[in-house]
């Protein structure tokens, strides 16, 4: 079987992020013929604007970014929910690989979407807001993909993810359904 490459992008920028901890869980519970990335730049990424989008001086974060996209086999948003939404530097980083338009990074790009959140809900409604701009932007969404851990602050407040049992099984329920979407667009 050949190696499948996640691209995973944190939408929390602070370091002891509960959601950078989801994704370090995500990398380490990993099967054996799966690489996952995370992206740590997104915080040095400037604003979209299409004055500074010009071929032969895009910004290096951004140049990155599509660049490290474009290499993955798909990708991964791990996001909190910031006043009921995604966060400003996850939807950038939307913005940045939608374009340039019908060609972008994310044109066609497997991604689901992940997160953990405060709230009582574990951030869905980040999660929906983020699957609807990826999809926008012309992102293939896995909708079978849900994992949305509410409480984060308390849950994991002397736990890291990783050494959450129930966190670690719904991790493995991520890439079975991965697997299951590679499987079905295969076929």
């Amino acid at each position: 079987m050949s190696r499948n490459t996640i691209l995973t992008l944190v939408g929390s920028l602070r370091a002891g992020s509960t959601n950078l901890q989801l994704a370090e869980a995500i990398r380490l519970n990993a099967p054996e013929q799966v690489e996952v990335i995370i992206h740590e730049s997104l915080g040095n990424i400037p604003f979209y604007n299409e004055d500074i989008d010009v071929e032969g001086q895009v910004p290096s974060a951004a140049a990155a970014l599509r660049a490290a996209a474009n290499d993955a086999d798909t990708l991964l948003l791990v996001t909190p929910e910031h006043n009921g939404t995604v966060p400003a530097a996850l939807k950038n980083a939307i913005d940045w690989l939608s374009r340039p338009y019908g060609a972008g990074a994310l044109n066609g790009k497997p991604t689901a979407v992940v997160g953990t959140a405060f709230g009582q809900f574990g951030g869905v409604w980040a999660q929906d807001e983020a699957r609807k701009a990826a999809g926008i932007a012309g992102a293939r969404v896995i909708e079978d993909v849900k994992l949305a851990i509410p409480g984060s602050l308390v849950r994991f407040a002397e736990v890291h993810p990783k050494d959450d049992a129930e966190v670690v099984e719904q991790i493995k329920g991520v890439f079975d359904a991965l697997a299951g979407f590679r499987t079905a667009a295969a076929a």
